[in-house]
């Protein structure tokens, strides 16, 4: 019976009953009619659609198809067709996902980060219920959804009366100051003493020998304005090189304070690279690996992978691949970059090729394709297929898939008072032992192996192999190394340091430019002994050297590696028409400089690649 036919009825009997006495009973009647409506209206309204209830609990349940146990044991792959109809898929692969098997858990991660016809919610279960293999795992996965990552949890408010900038001051003084380096000293005392109003007075823009080609300083009196968040930042970048001091940061709150830094300063490359190498330093603590994903940069390095310019997308995969410890052994330390691959891959690796950046070089820009009219005067960063940025990265990695790339990044100066660091006299002596390190943490050594270099960077290549041979632990390397590519390396020495007599160029000349001198003692025993070195290991060598000067500033054009210089007096060496700053630029991927790399790599490693 409806609710207002029972309404009716009872009108009726109150109505057509005799004439109510004097008593209140008519009236209870009334209000016991009107109690009773709002009863049955309360409970019509609290009654429940079971068929959205029925939905609701389908969501939670795992359905499994109905096979032989046998069989069951041997079907570990669903896909997204088999349980479209049902919500299956999602807490499975999660099971998965902790499966005390390795490969099943490997491959459980593979599937999520394939799945295309998942619904909004699912992914964003995943994202909450998901353990830290398994976020990290999906972050390095090239075709993972973005919506697998929770944004970053709520970043705590500044201290009261307090800026930005005081914050990092606070962070950097509350780090040890004692038993540091010289130049770890010099940051951070450069960057607590400095402020905003008071910005640094280091001078810039000098030529960049081996680099990226900047115009020379027009005057002395200049000078670049920078902010305390640099200064801080390059401080930081030193400290977290120390495990201890990376304890501390995290302790004081660093990771959320960078990351609001990192917020704030989204239109700054400089900033953003070197609050990334602040992290990927901390990723190599292991113990640190926890409160890093909880802190919310999971999501930040995913997005930042997917971005169209390499250099941000290599630092992000830098990090990853030192928080993701199951699929990735070696540590990449500060200043090494894996430019292929960068996510997880089914490929095999079958050999590394390696390279070495020259005197003020970069482990992205000195490998980029060559400078034209059209790319100077158009926009075409984050198309890589237009103008390639990397092309080890771009080219090498799609000619050559079954290659680990890795570019190796170093600061160097031209002169002592252009120096990052003014208490830095690094010779390539002390360089070759710093890098030798770090490429051994990445694996260096445990694959056969090219190494490719230019202009300065070969020198260091020559003595890197020559002290590697004089160390057993670092035998593996001398004994997978295959081949040696050197672009305008400077065997004999170079004319450079005599132009610093001119100040407008050359100021004091740094120790490297020294060290590159024609009459340099050194220069002539590391090239003695290599050359036996060389030709008793039997090493392939390919030689590549300019044979037009290069402009220094807009009044001197040098000469820079001449070709009697650049002679190794092994190997093929190859003339080819260009100044020093683009013999490691091919102007396109047809061009005759990387097609005859490209050849040299696959002949050297023919028998590696086919095992």
């Amino acid at each position: 019976m409806s609710l207002a036919a029972y309404c009716v009825i009872c009108c009726r009997r109150i109505g057509t009953s005799t004439p109510p006495p004097k008593s209140n009973t008519y009236w209870k009647d009334i209000r016991s009619l009107f109690l009773t409506y709002e009863v049955l209206a309360l409970k019509k309204s609290l009654t429940l659609d079971t068929q959205v209830v029925e939905r609701e609990k389908m969501k939670s349940y795992i359905y499994l198809h109905t096979v032989s146990l046998d069989k069951r044991e041997n079907h570990d792959t669903l896909g997204a067709a088999d349980v479209e109809d049902h919500e299956c898929a999602v807490w499975l692969l999660l099971r998965r996902s902790r499966s005390d098997d390795g490969r099943a858990r490997l491959q459980a991660v593979q599937d999520m980060s394939e799945a295309r016809r998942w619904h909004d919610y699912q992914y964003r279960t995943i994202a909450q219920a998901c353990d830290l293999r398994t976020l990290i795992g999906l972050a390095r996965s090239k075709e993972s959804d973005l919506r697998f990552f929770l944004p970053p949890p709520p970043l705590p408010p500044l201290k009261e009366d307090s800026s930005l900038e005081e914050e990092l001051r606070y962070l950097l003084a509350s780090l040890p100051q004692t038993e540091l380096d010289e130049c770890i000293q010099y940051f951070t005392s450069l960057a607590l003493s400095e402020s905003s109003q008071s910005l640094a007075a280091q001078k810039g823009g000098l030529w960049c020998f081996g680099g990226n080609g900047l115009p020379y300083a027009e005057s002395f009196g200049e000078v670049p304005s920078a902010t305390v968040e640099i200064f801080c930042l390059e401080a930081l970048v030193k400290h977290s090189e120390i495990p201890t001091h990376c304890d501390k940061i995290e302790a004081n709150g660093g990771l959320q304070l960078l990351q609001r830094l990192h917020q704030l300063h989204e239109d700054s490359p400089k900033i953003q690279r070197n609050i990334m190498r602040i992290i990927g330093n901390m990723a190599l603590n292991e113990h640190l690996h926890s409160t890093i994903v909880r802190s919310g940069w999971v999501s930040i390095l995913a997005k930042a992978m997917k971005s169209p310019y390499i250099m941000e997308a290599s630092h992000a995969a830098r990090t990853l691949a030192n928080l993701d410890r199951e699929t990735v052994q070696e540590k990449y330390q500060d200043g090494v970059y894996v430019l292929h691959p960068q996510c997880r891959t089914s490929q095999p690796i079958k050999a590394d090729v390696l390279f070495i950046h020259g005197l003020m070089g970069a482990a992205f820009k000195t490998w980029r394709q060559q400078d034209s009219d059209q790319v100077l005067t158009e926009k075409v960063s984050g198309d890589e297929t237009r103008y390639t940025t990397c092309w080890p990265k771009t080219w090498l990695a799609g000619d050559c898939p079954a290659l680990r790339i890795i570019s190796v990044e170093y600061d160097t100066s031209l002169s002592d008072w252009r120096a990052r660091c003014p208490m830095e006299r690094k010779s390539i002596a002390f360089r070759s032992n710093e890098l030798l390190r770090k490429l051994r943490a990445a694996g260096i050594g445990d694959r056969p192996l090219i190494w490719v270099s230019h202009s300065m960077g070969g020198l260091l290549v020559k003595k890197m192999l020559l002290e590697a041979s004089q160390k057993p632990e670092m035998s593996t390397i001398i004994n997978n190394t295959r081949g040696v590519i050197f672009y305008s390396v400077p065997h004999h020495g170079t004319h450079l340091a005599d132009y610093s007599v001119n100040v407008r160029y050359l100021l004091f000349p740094s120790l490297e430019v020294k060290e590159l001198s024609k009459d340099s003692p050194a220069l002539k025993v590391l090239q003695d002994d290599f050359l036996e070195f060389a030709k008793d290991r039997n090493f392939q060598v390919l030689s590549f050297v300019e044979t037009l000067p290069t402009s220094i500033g807009s009044m001197i054009k040098l000469h820079v590696v001449p070709v009697e210089s650049a002679d190794l007096g092994i190997g093929d060496l190859i003339p080819v028409d260009v100044n020093h700053l683009n013999i490691c630029k091919p102007k396109e991927k047809d061009a005759f400089l990387y097609q005859r790399t490209l050849q040299f790599i696959r002949e050297t490693l023919a028998k590696d690649l086919e095992n």
